[in-house]
């Protein structure tokens, strides 16, 4: 009898141990860190990034001079790094033949130069904006400020417009206004991380920026691009939006 108790206090031993163990081995393949958020009757996908915990970097052009096209092309593993493809997604605004419209700074290297011209068209409704990333700090800036500052990055892309700048949104967006499309966008809260959100349905650009300001808590927020649809990607998501061939795009990796 005695061993019979032994035997099973130990069985429920080693059900207590393995049950234990199953959050530890569940998180060890990290997630997208996205979800699904309502706002002001439209639905987002919004994905916070904790720049000392996943690596955002930004991508044009392949080994072989071809653009990647689409998010779905980026490498799945970051280089010699453990780190693992997230999620991407647009990641500034393009010529047809999907050169960035305005500058591009890939691996610390400045691909294509600042573009202060005027001009129609969501780039060029000032104030525009450059998103950069230098290791684990992330922020966004006026284009100007950016040139005369020069801060530190890895990876910088400008777009425009501006969305949310020091607090306040762009001063052209009209309340209730605008057309509608469907958007992407990036915004910061701190040095250490950063926001990206998809619209799931047509927006203003009002409702957008509102989004980054009241809802996200994003001092600046900065336009990437949008139209008639948006390009997501996600592997463990199993999200696959890749409608158009993009220019720049932005990859966000995590550790395995």
């Amino acid at each position: 009898m005695a061993n019979r108790i032994v035997a099973a206090n130990f069985s429920k031993l080693g059900l207590a141990i393995f049950v234990f163990l199953i959050p530890a081995i569940s998180v060890s393949a990290e997630t997208a860190p996205c979800q699904r958020l309502k706002f002001e009757h439209a639905e987002y996908t919004v994905c916070e990034v904790d720049l000392r915990r996943q690596s955002v970097r930004l991508f044009w052009k392949k080994p072989d001079g071809h653009p990647y096209g689409y998010p779905s092309s980026l490498p799945r593993v970051l280089g010699n790094h453990s780190g693992r493809l997230l999620f991407a997604t647009n990641g500034g605004m393009y010529h047809p033949d999907n050169s960035p419209v305005g500058m591009y700074i890939e691996e610390g290297r400045e691909l294509v130069r600042a573009n202060t011209s005027g001009g129609p068209g969501n780039f060029h409704m000032r104030p525009n904006g450059v998103f950069y990333v230098s290791g684990e700090v992330a922020g966004i800036l006026e284009t100007r400020s950016f040139i005369r500052r020069r801060p530190q990055a890895d990876f910088a892309t400008q777009s425009g417009p501006m969305l949310v700048i020091n607090g306040k949104l762009h001063s052209r967006f009209v309340r209730y206004g605008g057309s509608r499309k469907y958007r992407a966008g990036v915004g910061s809260r701190d040095p250490n991380s950063v926001v990206f959100a998809v619209s799931e349905s047509e927006v203003s650009f009002n409702e957008f920026a509102q989004l980054f300001r009241d809802k996200l808590q994003c001092k600046n927020a900065l336009f990437l691009d949008g139209g008639s649809a948006t390009s997501f990607y996600s592997p463990s998501l199993g999200r696959n939006s890749n409608f158009l061939p993009l220019g720049p795009i932005i990859g966000v990796y995590g550790s395995d």
